[in-house]
C-alpha cells in the first residue's frame, strides 16, 4: 500500500507545479509590458520558482514509494488544477470541452493507476550500478544524447524556435531526471531503513545528474513559457514528459518485466485517455495576448502609431515618432494619430512622400534606417 502514499504526494506536488507555472507566466507578461527587464528580476517569477521547487520535491519523494511509470502520468493533475484555477480565480467560462476533458483525464488516471505496476524494486547502489552498465540502457543513452545534440543545434544555431523542439529538449532531460531522481530517492529510503547507501560513488553521480538535468530542464521550460502560451506548453510538456518517463522506467528499471499483457494495454489506454483529456482542457483556454506597443522593422502593425518605436531605447526621445509628429502638429496627440491623417493630407503619391519625409526629418535632421523603412511601406501601401 505504499504506492498509494506516492500517488497522493505526486498529485499534491503537481498541483503546486501548476500554480507555479501560472505565476511565472504572469510574471513574464508583466515584464513584457514594463520593458525589457530580465525575468530573474521579478519577485513573482522567484515565487513561482520556489513553488515549483516544492512541487518537484513532492514528486521526488513520490518516486521513492511507487514506480516511475506510475508517478509520471499523474502529471495530468497539474492540467486539471490549471483549469480549476482559471475558472475559480480568473473567472473564466467553464466550457463543455473542459468538462469532457477533465472527465477523460480523471478516468484515464484511474485506469492507469489500477493497471500500472504497483511493486517497486528496492533501489540499492549495487542495483543502480548494474542498471547503468546494462547494454539496453547504454544504447538508449547514446540515442538520447545524439537526439539532444541535434535538437540543440536546431534551437541555438538554426534559430528554430518551434515549441516541439523546445519541449523535446525538456523531455529528453526529463528522462534522465526521472532515472536519477528515483535512484537517489530509493537509496536515501534504503539508508533511512538502516542500509547505508551514501558511501557509494554512484549515489553522488546520480545526485549530480539529477541536479544538472533539473537545472537545464527548468531553463528550457522557462524559455518555452516565455515564448509560448501556457495553454500550449502545459499539455505538450505533459505528453512528452510522461512518454519519456515511462520509456526511462521500462528501459532502466525494467518495471514492465513481470506485467501481464492486459495490464500493459490498459495502462497505455489510460495514458491515452489522459492525453486526450489534457488537450481538450487546454484547447479552449484563452491565450494571453501581449500588447504590441512598438513598430517593427518590416511591418506597420494595425493602423495606429504609438509612442515607442523600438523596444530597447537608451533615451526617451530616440525612435519616438510622437516627438516628430508633435513638432509639426502641436494640437495632435499621439493617441489620435493614425494613417487617416496622412491620407487626409495627401492629394497625390508625391505629396505623401514629401510629407512623410518631412515629418521624419524634423526631429534629427537625417532619417534613420527604421524611419526609411516605415516611409517606404507607407508610400507603397498608399
Amino acid at each position: 500500500m505504499m504506492y498509494l502514499l506516492g500517488i497522493i504526494i505526486s498529485i499534491c506536488g503537481n498541483f503546486l507545479i501548476s500554480v507555479s507555472l501560472n505565476i511565472q507566466k504572469y510574471a513574464h507578461v508583466c515584464l513584457s509590458l514594463q520593458g525589457s527587464k530580465p525575468y530573474y528580476t521579478s519577485v513573482r517569477w522567484w515565487c513561482g520558482l520556489v513553488l515549483m521547487g516544492v512541487g518537484e520535491l513532492g514528486n521526488f519523494a513520490a518516486y521513492g514509494f511507487a514506480p516511475a511509470s506510475l508517478i509520471a502520468p499523474l502529471g495530468c493533475a497539474s492540467v486539471i488544477a490549471s483549469a480549476l484555477i482559471s475558472v475559480i480565480f480568473l473567472k473564466e467560462t467553464l466550457c463543455v470541452s473542459n468538462i469532457v476533458g477533465g472527465t477523460l483525464a480523471i478516468t484515464g488516471t484511474y485506469v492507469l493507476v489500477t493497471f500500472a505496476p504497483h511493486t517497486s524494486t528496492h533501489i540499492t547502489a549495487h542495483l543502480v550500478q548494474y542498471y547503468v552498465i546494462s547494454w539496453h540502457f547504454l544504447l538508449y543513452l547514446m540515442i538520447e544524447v545524439i537526439a539532444f545534440c541535434i535538437l540543440l543545434f536546431l534551437y541555438k544555431k538554426k534559430k528554430m524556435k518551434h515549441i516541439v523542439i523546445v519541449m523535446l529538449l525538456v523531455a529528453l532531460l526529463a528522462s534522465l531526471t526521472v532515472i536519477s531522481v528515483k535512484a537517489v530517492s530509493g537509496m536515501i529510503a534504503e539508508t533511512i531503513k538502516g542500509h547505508l547507501q551514501l558511501i557509494y560513488p554512484i549515489f553522488y553521480v546520480m545526485l549530480v545528474v539529477m541536479v544538472a538535468s533539473c537545472a537545464f530542464q527548468i531553463k528550457f521550460l522557462n524559455q518555452a513559457m516565455k515564448m509560448f502560451d501556457a495553454t500550449e506548453v502545459v499539455p505538450i510538456n505533459f505528453v512528452f514528459f510522461t512518454a519519456s518517463a515511462i520509456v526511462a522506467g521500462i528501459i532502466f528499471y525494467q518495471e514492465f518485466e513481470d506485467l501481464a499483457l492486459l495490464n500493459i494495454f490498459m495502462f497505455l489506454f489510460g495514458c491515452l485517455l489522459s492525453f486526450l483529456g489534457v488537450f481538450l482542457i487546454a484547447r479552449n483556454r484563452p491565450k494571453v495576448k501581449q500588447e504590441c506597443n512598438f513598430i517593427a522593422m518590416d511591418i506597420v502593425p494595425g493602423k495606429r502609431l504609438t509612442d515607442r518605436v523600438q523596444p530597447e531605447t537608451k533615451t526617451q526621445t530616440y525612435g519616438s515618432l510622437a516627438a516628430k509628429f508633435m513638432c509639426n502638429r502641436g494640437d495632435q496627440t499621439e493617441e489620435s494619430w493614425d494613417f487617416s491623417h496622412l491620407l487626409r493630407l495627401r492629394k497625390c503619391k508625391c505629396l505623401l512622400k514629401s510629407k512623410s519625409a518631412a515629418y521624419f526629418k524634423t526631429f534629427s535632421g537625417q532619417p534613420s534606417y527604421l524611419q526609411y523603412q516605415i516611409t517606404k511601406i507607407v508610400t507603397r501601401r498608399y
